[in-house]
Parts: C-alpha cells; sequence; structure tokens
C-alpha cells in the first residue's frame, strides 16, 4: 500500500473523529457565542435608534457615568463603566477633542485626571437618552413581557452586577 494512500486513510479518520465530537458541541447553545450575537443585535438596535451621526454605546456609557459620578478619575471610570483601562484612555480623549468632556488634575493625586462633562457632552447625552431607552425595549422586545426583568438580573449576574 502506497504511503499516500496510508495517510489519505488516516485523515479521513481523524475527520470522522473531529466531526463525532464536533456533532456533541452545538454553537447556537454557547452562551459566549449567543452573548456575542445578542451584543450584535443590540448595537444594532442602539444606532438605529440614537443614530448614525449620535453616540455609541460606550460612549454613551461613559457619558452617563460621569454624569451621574462627577469629578471620577480614569481609574474609577474603569471600574464603574467595565469598559478597559486602554479604551477608556482612547475613547476619553476623542471625547475630550470633541468638546464632551474636560480633563483637570484631581486635587490629591497630582498624575490623576478629573473628568466632568462640558454642556456639550450633557446635550449629546441628554440627546440620545431617549434613543437609549427605545433601543433596550427593543432589545427585550421578543421576550414575553413577564421573563424581561429576570432576564435583565440574570445578565447583571453575569456580569458580575448582582449586588448593583
Amino acid at each position: 500500500m502506497a504511503m499516500a494512500d496510508t495517510e489519505t486513510r488516516d485523515a479521513n479518520a481523524d475527520d470522522d473523529d473531529d466531526k463525532a465530537v464536533l456533532r456533541d458541541f452545538a454553537l447556537h447553545d454557547a452562551p459566549g457565542h449567543l452573548l456575542r450575537r445578542c451584543q450584535q443585535l443590540a448595537v444594532e438596535a442602539f444606532v438605529r435608534e440614537v443614530g448614525t451621526d449620535g453616540l455609541r454605546p460606550r460612549q454613551f456609557a461613559l457619558l452617563y457615568v460621569i454624569a451621574m459620578n462627577a469629578g471620577l478619575s480614569q481609574a474609577e471610570l474603569v471600574r464603574l463603566s467595565g469598559i478597559d483601562r486602554s479604551t477608556v484612555a482612547e475613547m476619553l480623549g476623542r471625547l475630550v477633542d470633541r468638546g464632551l468632556l474636560s480633563r483637570t488634575r484631581a486635587g490629591d493625586d497630582g498624575r490623576a485626571n478629573a473628568v466632568t462633562l462640558t454642556d456639550a457632552g450633557r446635550r449629546a447625552l441628554m440627546a440620545a437618552l431617549p434613543g437609549v431607552a427605545r433601543a433596550q425595549a427593543r432589545i427585550l422586545a421578543p421576550l414575553p413581557a413577564d421573563r424581561r426583568a429576570g432576564f435583565v438580573d440574570d445578565l447583571r449576574i453575569l456580569a458580575g452586577l448582582a449586588s448593583e
């Protein structure tokens, strides 16, 4: 028997073994895959309702957290928003450049910046809020009304925010 025939037979056996293992996995039952797909749908709903020229979901989250917690340091903003440190730093720079935020040195730590909304930032946040509320309703709409609050509670648990 030729070496190529043996290799082909071995490869076919490996393929059959792989397929058997793969049949035991269901992508549409994988929480990570489902969360990623839901995230895509949530962003689409957000952009549809807020508008293509409006804030994006993470921008809204940053502005909201800042509005609710005046004078936050960037480290506190990372903790409260759940957005990673390097992304927050980049986003803050762009939002400052757009005139939506201002940064000043925090009084107690000369290395830390306190971040506050500008008047333009407050207007952008308030302009986005009705669309954000519509997007949240759109996201939950496929669920029966009596399951929505429980679903949001479950998402809080998964996100590590159950106590908030």
